[in-house]
Parts: structure tokens; sequence; C-alpha cells
């Protein structure tokens, strides 16, 4: 076998070329820039030989799973698992090329099926200072007939458990996070055994029609998982991670074939996605993107170099280069309910609290019930009528925003129309989803087809409008429904008109961030049902949850950093009771280290209540340069909604800051392990609230902070100075 080391900087990858002809991939391995080279490079050289030497071992190491229709996949492969697929085991190599990136390299694999009809190119992009890469796969009809495609991965990797001894079941940790409305960001780890795979055959023999797989189907890319996974290596010390980018259909699977573990990961397939494409003749389909980090450490290790990397991926912006503070009008507030008498004593107290970003929520364009009747994005004269002091209604109500120094902002649900919306009667089938002939109707709306050159156009001039005409500088952009498998209408299948539409919907932010680069567009999925990268690559905002509890709220602000960058992360801040003093810190305890997105009646609030506000404002505001590239870590691990005591930290250039929650329970004072600023002269403070400190003690030598929290429910924000 001939053996490809691929070392960019940080990462690298190790191929071979078997005397068949057909590519394998043999390893993630260290860039040249994290081995160890005394110990390593004799490692990696010892493995070469072994694998030139023995290619049989080797044979399914397939750099990628395509089955097309028709096509016979060979007798060893077993039941509906992603391996070993037909034109997976055809393919011959080519060649390879390196391109140069501006910010890395990118190597393009070309392979070719022997009778020439389809061609596959494989991208693995490396960045500069990361150890992580991006990949996805291209495949081409280069026949003369169409070619049915129903599997496609973006990433494959055989022999997970190379380079140790220990059996499977005790070696590795699965590191996955749930997701669910008001249930965000649950984070478990798991032996492989607890989720049913487990080594009941010899050494070398596995193979099994179990595994394990995480799967989406639909709009709500994160309604029930994120599209994450971090495989811990306890005997090795080493740890994959992997998220697929995609704000669709998504599936994962991790599971025995030919003696070895293997992950596959791709996006929308026939088998769980309901996805089918018909390749003519000199088509190409691409893949969604996935990115891979390796490296030495453990599961945070993985987090902080995937926050390294979503920051590099994202579409540049001033909105995460200056975090301003955001309120909405919505949680355990208004609820959907606003006018002008009820929003001008809380567009006056934001202001005097320091916000920066004022959002008026659902309502504003239907009097009374508006559920239903989403779609033309007129504002309801009734909710904001034309008054001597405010003679254009909502317009003269968001300059007011604007003259009291914040950018005023609207929500909107931009690709829903309500049953009840006069356009939906007027306009075609061809604007919406359909499936066997006829609309696809989803809690009161119809979804729109952005594919459909008509419903950008529309969609941009809402745009256009709400920019130009009212001065709206920021967008909560929501989406309420999960349409399912997607459209029929115009498509090879209905994940085929999914996919396609979702691309388009991209396509089309792309676009309109391109025209209003400084236009600041949350992304909302019912909170975070859409908490994907193929959507944080181009917003720079996204709700975490819908959660109304803050308590609860807690974990979902600990686990934040598991799926996207702490500036990016809005979570929501609500005190409500007005003399609780507790209740208030704790609230905006939760947000300090993250995205404040305020609400609640603060006007409402006790003095002591709204100088707590201020305050956390005003930390926030005076920190948040330091806190632009931290990095996150977790003293007493990812959180749970069962945990007593919680924590997350950030790690600044100048200072670090760590968040303490107590939730119940009867233990009054928690040790935080802090092991890496043991003897380094590190200085603690409890920085917010700085009237209303705790006690604490930091234990230098060991480099721990016990902390002494009295009442059941408290939190504090205490900085790290060295």
């Amino acid at each position: 076998m001939h053996i490809i080391n691929i070392e960019e900087d940080r990462i690298g990858l190790r191929f071979g070329v078997t005397k068949e002809n057909r590519l394998v991939l043999l390893a993630v391995t260290e860039g040249k820039r994290d081995r160890h080279v005394s110990a390593s490079s004799e490692a990696c050289a010892q493995e070469d030989g072994a694998e030139a030497g023995n290619e049989d071992a080797f044979r399914e190491y397939a750099p990628l799973e395509a089955t097309v229709t028709g096509e016979n996949c060979p007798e060893d492969r077993m039941g509906n698992q992603l391996i070993h697929t037909s034109l997976a085991v055809k393919l011959q190599y080519e060649r390879q090329e390196r391109r140069q990136t501006e910010d890395g390299a990118e190597y393009v694999f070309f392979l070719k099926e022997e009778d020439g009809k389809m061609a596959v190119r494989l991208h693995y992009r490396f960045y500069t200072d990361l150890n992580v890469i991006t990949c996805y796969t291209e495949a081409e009809n280069q026949g003369t007939l169409p070619q049915g495609l129903e599997t496609l991965t973006s990433f494959s990797l055989h022999g997970l458990e190379r380079g140790g001894s220990m059996p499977y079941e005790e070696r590795f940790r699965l590191h996955l996070v749930h997701n669910g409305w008001q249930k965000e960001l649950q984070w478990h780890a798991y032996r492989l055994s607890e989720l049913g795979l487990s080594a009941s055959q010899k050494p070398g023999r596995y193979n099994s029609t179990k595994f394990i797989s995480v799967t989406n189907t639909g709009a709500w890319s994160t309604k029930q998982y994120l599209p994450l996974g971090i495989l811990e290596d306890d005997e090795t010390g080493r740890y994959l991670a992997w998220q697929i980018e995609h704000n669709g259909s998504w599936h994962w699977e991790i599971g025995e074939h030919a003696g070895q573990l293997y992950l596959k990961a791709a996006g929308p397939t026939e088998q769980y996605a309901h996805w089918y494409k018909e390749l003519k003749p000199g088509e190409t389909f691409v893949s969604v993107p996935a990115a891979v980090a390796y490296g030495c450490g453990d599961a945070q290790d993985a987090v902080r170099s995937l926050t390294a990397y979503r920051r590099r991926i994202r579409r540049e912006n001033e909105d995460n280069r200056r975090m301003p503070v955001i309120f909405n009008d919505y949680m355990n507030c208004l609820w959907g309910n606003p006018t002008t008498e009820e929003e001008l004593p809380l567009i006056d107290m934001a202001a005097a609290c320091g916000c920066e970003y004022y959002c008026i929520d659902c309502g504003w364009y239907s009097a009374g019930e508006w559920w239903g009747n989403v779609g033309e994005w007129l504002p309801s004269e009734e909710r904001f009528p034309k008054t001597e002091a405010f003679p254009e209604g909502l317009k003269s109500l968001l300059a007011y925003i604007r003259q009291k120094g914040m950018v005023p902002g609207l929500w909107l649900e931009l690709e829903v129309m309500g049953l009840n919306c006069p356009l939906a009667k007027e306009k075609p089938d061809e604007w919406f989803f359909v499936r066997h002939g006829k609309r696809v109707r989803e809690k009161t709306r119809y979804q729109l087809d952005y594919r459909n050159p008509e419903v950008r156009e529309f969609a941009s001039g809402v745009i256009r409008r709400l920019v130009e005409d009212y001065g709206v500088g920021y967008i909560k952009m929501d989406y309420n429904i999960e349409p399912g498998i997607g459209t029929q209408q115009n498509a090879d299948s209905a994940g085929d008109g999914l996919l396609e539409h979702q691309r388009a919907y991209l396509s089309w932010l792309d676009g309109i961030f391109a025209k209003y680069p400084e236009l600041v567009i949350e992304n909302c999925g019912s909170g975070g049902m859409r908490m994907d990268y193929a959507m944080l690559r181009r917003h720079s905002v996204q709700s975490t949850s819908d959660m109304e509890d803050y308590r609860m709220y807690a974990t979902i602000a600990v686990n934040a950093p598991l799926a996207l960058t702490p500036e990016q992360a809005a979570v929501w801040s609500y005190p409500l009771n007005a003399d609780d003093a507790e209740e208030t810190i704790f609230n905006m305890v939760n947000v300090l280290l993250l995205r404040i997105h305020q609400s609640g009646h603060l006007f409402r609030l006790g003095k002591t209540c709204q100088d707590l506000i201020r305050e956390a404002v005003s930390w926030y505001q005076a920190t948040r340069e330091d806190r632009r590239e931290a990095v996150p870590f977790w003293p007493l691990g990812f959180g749970t909604y069962y945990d007593e005591w919680t924590a997350l930290g950030m790690k600044g250039e100048k200072k670090s800051y760590l968040a303490v929650w107590r939730r119940g329970g009867e233990q009054i004072s928690c040790v935080l392990p802090l092991p890496e600023y043991a003897g380094t002269g590190v200085r603690v403070r409890c920085a917010y609230p700085s009237e209303q400190p705790v006690d604490f003690t930091w234990d230098e030598t060991k480099g721990e902070l016990t902390v002494f929290f009295r009442n059941a429910f408290m939190a504090r924000l205490f900085e790290l100075t060295q």
C-alpha cells in the first residue's frame, strides 16, 4: 500500500492507496505543529510500515459512502448501516491536489469508476492554527444515462479504536447534546455499551446490524439533538469531535464493521430523510459540509477547538465584535401583545439600563390574534395608532427607539405564511411546500419555498421596506413550524426539495447580508430549534431557548458554548419580582458571559433590582472586549438540568471570568477545581454584584475556589486576575 501523509499545521490525515487502486482513509492524526517529534514520529513510522504491509486489514477504510440506485451493495453489508455502499467499493483513485487558501490549504482527492459513469471528489479544508478540518464530497455523473443517488457522506472514518488496547466499551465516552423546545442543550456522556453497542464477538471480527445513530429529519435541524458528537478516548487522552453544518436533515452513526469501529457523517439520505437525487449526465451533487476536530485532551478541549473554528468560519460582522446588549419585549413580558402604550415605559427603562438594541417581538402586524395572519408584514394601526406624538404609528415608535440611543428591531417569520393571510389565497401552489398534491399545513401556517425566485423577491422586499423605510437595524427572524420531510413539487424526492429549499434560503440570506452588512438578524427557531452552523456561519446572534424559568436557564447558559461561540449565544434575562434582589442577580449572571437578551417589565422593579441590572449591563460592557475571544471552561463539567451547583468560565486575554450558580439542595458550599491557576498568584474577587458579595476562599496551592451560597437559589460572577 502506498501511504499518503498530509500534515497541515495542527491536524493531519493519513491515506493509503491499495494495490487494487482504492483510496482508504487510515487515520486522523496530529499535525506537524502538535506532533511530539521523538515519540509520535516513531509511532507514525511504525504505523505506516504496518499499513503498507497489511492491505487486507485496511480494505474497508473507505473515505466516503455513496449509494447509487440499482447498484449492488456487497454481501458483508449489514442492515441499514452507511457502510460498504455500492459506489464506494467501486471507486478508483486518480490523483490529488493541494490548493492554497486564504487561511490554510484544501486537499482534493479525485476518484472515478472504472466504467467512467460516476466520479467523486473528496474535499478536506485545513486552517492555519486550528486542529479542525472541513469536509465535503462532490459526486458527478460523467456517464450518458441518469444515475440515482441515495446516500453521500461528508466524512467517513474507520478504525476509531486503533492505537489502544482497552475494550472499546471501557475506553470511549461519547458526548451527545440532546435538544428540545424549552429543553435545549442537555448534555450527557455515555459509554458505548450504554447505547447498546457492546463487543460480543472476537476482537477483529466485530460486525453487527446494531449501531449508534443520531438523526434529524426536517427543517428544525436541532429539535432533538445538536448535529454534534465528541468521542473521548480515556486510554490515549485524545478526542475526535464532529459537527454537521446543515439547516435541515442530517445523520451520523457509529458502528462495527469488518472488525473495527467506524464513524459516518452525512446530510439527508433516502433511508433517514426521504432524500433521493437523480443526477443527469454532467450534473454534480455536493454534500453538506461537516467539521472534524482531533487533538490531545478531553471533551472540554474539543469544545474549545470547535469554538476557535466557529469563530474562523462565520461571516465577519460588527455585531460579534461589539456584542451590544439586546432588549426584547417578549419573554415573560408582553408575550406578543405589543402596543404603543405598552412599549413606551419599556423603551425608556431599557435605554436607562444601557440596552443598545430594542426589538419589538411578534404581534406588531396584526390586531388581536395574530398567529395565523402572518405573511403581509404591515403594521397594525390598531396596536400602533397614528397620533400627534406618533404621527406615523409604528414607524414613529421605531424612530423614538432610535432617539433613545438604541437600534430598533422587529420580529419576522419570513419562511412561512399564515393560513389566514390574504396573500396565501392569492399566491399559487408554486410558492409553497406541496406533498401528495396538497400544500403542507403546519400549525396554521404554510411553508414558503425559497427555490421560487418570486418568494425570494417578496422576502427581499419585506426586508428592504423595514430597513430603508422604517429604519430597522435588528430583525429577530423566527421559525415556528416543522414542515416535515420536505416538498415533492419540482423535486426528485421530498428530501431533495427540502435540501434545495434550505440551500436557497441560505443563498438568500447571503444576499441580504451583502446588501445590508450592518443589519443584525437573530436566528430563532422557537428558541434553539435551528442552532446549526449553516445558519450560524451567517447569523451573529442565536436565540438559545424559549425557557421561561430563569433557574432552569442556568443550564442552557452553562452549556451554550457547546453549541456556538459565546458571543453569538443570546440568553434571556427577565427579573419579575419587584424586590427580590437574588432573583435579579441570578437572571443577570445567566447572561453576563454570553449575549444579554434582556426582557421583563423592568420599570415595575424596585430601585435595588433596577440598580442591579444597570450594574450588570455596565460590567458586561466594560469587559466585553476582553471576552470577545475568550475560551470557555467548566470547573464542574458540563451542566445538566438536575445539577444543584453548576459553573461556566471564560478565559480572556486580561482576566478569567467565572459564573457560579446554586440551584437548590442542602449543600451551602461548593469547591471549584481550577488547577491551571494554582501557584500563579491569581487574585480572585466577586465582581458582580459588587455590593452583595458572598464568602469564598481561594487555595493558591491546590488551585481550588470554595464559594458559600446561603440561599437555595443564588448566583455570582467572579473575576480572576493575574
